[in-house]
């Protein structure tokens, strides 16, 4: 499986974009995978492709707007470049009747003339898909608004993305072994009702035993802050590949 992040950023950073992932995966890596799609994510991610059917299937872990925002937008163009194959939209309860909500506000009557099915799948904290040659599982994070973490995995590797919000006891379960940890992580040391923390997300991904976390979501200035101590920070975590990633930024999971 190979990650490209899209965005890095919380909701009001003016440089990083907003937190979104692009993963390739499946036998032939042609699977094509959008973790959230939030104000800024639809334009980096056809910076990434050209081809409107490569899309297979979009996750919205949570309806904040820096999350979902940008699904107008990528549904918009999609269409009007001709895409035929459906679209498979995940996320939690409710996910179909906001969509379209946000569609229609934003671009009226274009549902109508949409010449590809979308095909909305609503999921729970219980549920485990099969789905696209592989494996989806949920958990709910602490956050204000219900959101729900995602382990991916591929042919005996995964993925781990928290969407927003401090680690719960299940979303703690649900990282256990995969080989990336992508953590929501807004301060450094101190955490805020409904956000993580730098020192929560090391503390999860240690517990879990993940291989690599990769630290996301940080509040702007706090991530200046930390950037310039971050190679020290690496440095004492040996045990972690820790990473603070900029758009565009790639990871293989091998």
């Amino acid at each position: 499986m190979q990650t490209t992040f899209l965005g890095v950023g919380e909701a009001c950073d003016p440089q990083l974009l907003n937190t979104s992932l692009l993963m390739w995966a499946g036998p032939k890596g042609d699977t094509c995978i959008l973790l959230d799609c939030g104000f800024t994510a639809a334009h980096r991610f056809f910076a990434h492709t050209e081809d409107p059917d490569d899309l297979d299937a979009l996750w919205l872990s949570h309806f904040h707007g820096d999350h979902f925002f940008g699904v107008p937008l990528l549904l918009l163009r999609l269409w009007e470049m001709q895409r035929r194959s459906p679209l498979i939209i995940l996320g939690p309860s409710g996910v179909e009747e906001i969509v379209g909500q946000a569609m229609d506000l934003a671009y009226p009557n274009v549902r109508s003339k949409m010449q590809y099915p979308l095909d909305f799948r609503e999921v729970g904290p219980s549920d485990v898909l099969e789905l696209l040659g592989g494996q989806w599982r949920f958990a709910r994070t602490e956050h204000p608004r219900e959101n729900l973490a995602l382990r991916l995995g591929f042919g005996g590797k995964s993925l781990y993305y928290s969407g927003d919000g401090q680690p719960s006891p299940a979303s703690r379960e649900l990282a256990a072994g995969c080989q990336l940890i992508v953590q929501e992580s807004y301060l450094i040391e101190h955490e805020v009702a409904g956000h993580g923390s730098v020192a929560a997300s090391l503390d999860l991904a240690r517990e879990a035993g993940g291989e690599r976390l990769a630290l996301v979501h940080m509040q702007r200035d706090e991530r200046r802050r930390y950037a310039r101590i971050f190679q020290a920070e690496v440095e004492k975590t040996p045990d972690l590949g820790l990473l603070l990633p900029l758009p565009d930024d790639s990871v293989d999971i091998e």
